[in-house]
């Protein structure tokens, strides 16, 4: 039954109880709410009450901190807006016997910081029954007592307050005694028995009375002690304290067992009457686990630890009682004297977590509230930032400090800081404590991408495989994760006038370039690209880096005869003096190769020839000399096939045939078809025969008489090349280059070469050379190139010439 009335009690008060709430001058709210509310009830509309609205709360971030830092019994519905019931509040056991009780907190908001104290006053309900320290109250009355004496009797005690402690006293109906409650306002409360009736020991020995206490609750809740009273004979004084009320100082940290004071009382009477013992008079169950009382000598002992901050006062009545019951009481004060046993306490209450490397010096990044619960200068603090960091302390509001940047930060040097505050009390000796809090810096793209080198060279063989793999390029990022993710691709520009994306790719994430196509290095033999390095930052940052590639000669390409022409274009027949000496210069072999370095290093060789001991050949030169003298024995027509090779790996070539005529005149020659054709029908020659004297029979008035007119005019012929053997512009392919024994005349060796007038024929004249060991010749042997086997020789003045049957003459003159 006794917790249902308090259940019903508690609705009536949550129910009826009426929040005030006001707003003080500094802008402080106050509100009243009842104990023992259910968690989770609504105290007031904090959000209204502070002029903003529950979606700004959560937005700045409000909160709710206590003062000394002990348990929070309230919070804030962030939904709401509203002060909400957290957990149990039981009044009693906060305050105690205290009339004013209250909770008091602090509402931080933060952007901007605003500081609000917001005080919850804690009402008493009925929740507590009243108590008797002892369960029997024995009493000895002497027979002799007259009407009307007094006998104190302790209170009941009730942890409630107000109109919910103990109002009444209600006396079991009896013949001898009735019952005065003194309870007047200032003064201190207590219960007398009065005699209404004396007593007579011879009738009655004893007398058992019930004394009950009624508290003024709603219901009321009651207690009820039996007073058993012995009749003695006479006891006439009371025991009198040496002083009424006793005040001693007690510091905190005194240990257990400590002497706090001894109290006295004396009595007048003698013997058993005048023997004074002492107790405690009401005490609550937590003053009686911190002192003791010796019953015999009244020494007040601490039995317990005493703490300042939880309390800096005790009030504790003792009651001097002699053998026959009469008492007297005291008050003894204790002051608790404060020392220095706590250190600060740090505590974070804000911290922006991480930070950008780009927040501006002076930016808050954090909240600290530093307490000390020791009073006076034992709570005077001294705080700071350890270490060099660009970090500092700024005094906010009460014990509120501000952490904020002192200088720039950079996340590639610094991704963290431990950021350690030291908290000082002036106490003697001072007392410290420290917290350290780790602060990571948030990356921002503020690098670009760095390459290793900023010129890169790649060599790449010419003939290369499409998608091989030339060169890597890398750049590095300092910065975090996708701030520092690198990305490569290739500027857009052109080679030759083609794109490059057509010659070279690159991969995005590695950096490797590979070749599109295949090269040729007779085509071109290096280029330039831009590579881009960009970071997928936002906005994204880049730079660039040159990558030159080489091209790298390959042996493709086999050396190119130009002289003798190849067959098919021209045939040449070059006559040697039957009087030529071992070294003269017969001839030459002019050849170029297309690539380059050792690769169009050029060697000549005679791989075939009619009589192989005649002639030789230039190692390098390709210049052909007799090797002996020449001899009658020797045979006219000399075919020499040679072979020019470069020095590649494997070396490639190439041969051609050189015809020679050995004979100081055409007229000697029995035949002049093309001496490559040795096998063929000899009908057809016969014919070729025939016709060569017929013609030249008809045209020989005619050359004598050009010769005469030419030698009067002393006209010299039109000279179209000089210097090396001219060569056909049409012969030479591009980009050849002259090397030294690749197979080009040397400078020594000089020709003349003439065409005739109007004719598409290749005339080679013999003419001295500029060299003294050059071979001797006067004569011109020319074969038409529309292959109709005509063989024209002319030497001073005279012109032969061979036509196919059927043909005309060539009426070209020289």
């Amino acid at each position: 039954m006794e917790y249902s009335g308090v259940a019903a009690r508690s609705f009536v008060f949550g129910v009826t109880s009426i929040l005030l709430v006001h707003s003080t001058v500094n802008g402080d709210v106050s509100y009243s709410t009842p104990e023992e509310r259910k968690i989770g009830s609504v105290i007031g509309n904090l959000a209204k009450d502070l002029g903003t609205n529950a979606k700004m709360l959560s937005l700045r971030k409000a909160r709710l901190d206590v003062d000394d830092g002990s348990k929070r019994y309230c919070d804030i519905d962030m939904n709401t807006g509203d002060l909400i019931v957290a957990e149990r509040i039981d009044r009693e056991q906060l305050c105690g016997f205290t009339t004013d009780c209250a909770l008091k907190f602090e509402v931080i908001l933060e952007n901007p910081l605003e500081l609000h104290r917001i005080l919850v006053e804690i009402t008493d309900i009925n929740d507590n029954s009243p108590a008797f320290a002892k369960d029997i109250v024995k009493l000895e009355i002497r027979e002799s007592a007259v009407k009307g004496a007094r006998y104190a009797v302790n209170e009941a005690h009730d942890a409630d307050i107000g109109v919910n402690a103990v109002q009444s006293y209600k006396l079991q109906d009896n013949r001898y005694f009735s019952f005065l409650f003194h309870n007047n306002p200032g003064q201190e409360k207590y219960g007398e028995l009065i005699l209404e009736k004396e007593l007579d020991r011879e009738q009655e020995q004893e007398v058992r009375l019930m004394l009950t206490a009624i508290d003024g609750g709603n219901p009321p809740r009651s207690a009820s002690i039996v007073i058993h009273v012995t009749v003695l004979d006479a006891n006439d004084n009371s025991p009198v304290f040496s002083q009424p009320v006793y005040k001693v100082s007690l510091r905190e940290d005194s240990p257990v067992g400590t002497t706090v004071t001894t109290v006295s009382a004396t009595d007048a009477d003698e013997g058993a009457n005048g023997q004074v013992t002492y107790e405690f008079g009401r005490l609550s169950g937590d003053l009686l686990k911190l002192f003791s009382l010796d019953s015999e000598t009244g020494n007040l002992i601490l039995s317990g630890n005493v703490d300042y901050e939880q309390q800096t006062s005790y009030e504790i009545k003792i009651e001097a009682k002699d053998g026959s019951g009469l008492a007297s009481f005291a008050k003894v004060v204790i002051d608790v004297v404060d020392v220095n046993d706590n250190a600060p306490t740090i505590q974070l209450k804000s911290l922006s977590n991480p930070i950008a490397e780009n927040t501006s010096p002076g930016t808050e990044v954090g909240i600290i509230n530093v307490q000390d619960k020791d009073s006076e200068k034992n709570r005077q603090i001294r705080c700071s930032i350890q270490g060099n960091v660009p970090f500092k302390l700024t005094p906010s509001i009460k014990n509120y400090f501000s952490i904020s940047t002192s200088g720039p930060l950079d996340r590639e040097l610094t991704s963290e800081y431990n950021i350690t505050v030291i908290a000082v009390d002036e106490g003697s000796p001072p007392l410290s404590s420290s917290k350290t809090f780790q602060l990571s810096v948030a990356d921002v793209n503020d690098n670009s991408p760095v390459f290793e080198e900023q010129f890169y060279k790649a060599y790449v063989a010419e003939n290369n495989k499409p998608g091989t793999s030339i060169c890597s390029v890398t750049a590095r990022d300092p910065d975090w994760r996708q701030n520092g993710t690198v990305l490569y691709s290739l500027l857009s520009s052109e080679v030759n006038g083609v794109p490059v994306f057509s010659f070279l790719s690159i991969n995005a994430d590695t950096g490797v370039i590979h070749a599109v196509r295949s090269f040729d290095y007779e085509q071109f033999r290096n280029f330039k690209v831009q590579v881009v390095a960009r970071d997928n930052g936002s906005p994204p940052l880049s730079s660039n880096a040159t990558v030159r590639v080489f091209i790298t000669d390959e042996n493709d390409n086999s050396p190119q005869i130009l002289y003798p022409a190849p067959e098919g274009k021209s045939l040449m027949t070059e006559m040697v003096p039957k009087a030529a000496l071992s070294g003269s210069l017969v001839s030459k072999v002019i050849a170029v190769d297309a690539d380059s370095g050792q690769n169009a290093w050029l060697s000549y060789h005679i791989v075939k020839s009619t009589d192989p001991g005649l002639f030789s050949i230039g190692l390098h030169s390709g210049e052909i000399r007799a090797q002996r003298d020449i001899r009658e024995s020797d045979s006219m027509k000399q075919n020499l096939v040679i072979s020019v090779k470069d020095n590649g790996q494997p070396p490639l070539s190439t041969s051609c045939s050189v015809y020679l005529l050995i004979s100081d005149n055409l007229a000697e020659v029995p035949e002049l078809k093309d001496m490559t054709y040795e096998e063929s029908s000899s009908k057809l020659t016969s014919y070729l025969i025939i016709a060569l004297v017929s013609v030249s029979t008809f045209f020989l008035t005619f050359i004598i008489l050009i010769l005469a007119v030419r030698f009067c005019r002393r006209r010299k012929p039109r000279l179209l090349f000089d210097g090396a053997v001219a060569i056909p512009s049409a012969y030479l392919p591009p980009n050849y280059a002259e090397v030294e024994g690749a197979g080009t005349l040397r400078s020594s060796y000089n020709y003349d070469a003439y065409l005739t007038t109007g004719s598409h024929t290749s005339d080679f004249k013999f003419i001295r050379s500029y060299n003294d060991n050059t071979l001797p010749a006067g004569g011109t042997l020319r074969k038409s190139p529309d292959d109709s086997n005509i063989i024209s020789f002319s030497d001073a003045g005279e012109t032969l010439e061979h036509h196919s049957r059927g043909q005309r003459p060539d009426m070209s003159f020289l």
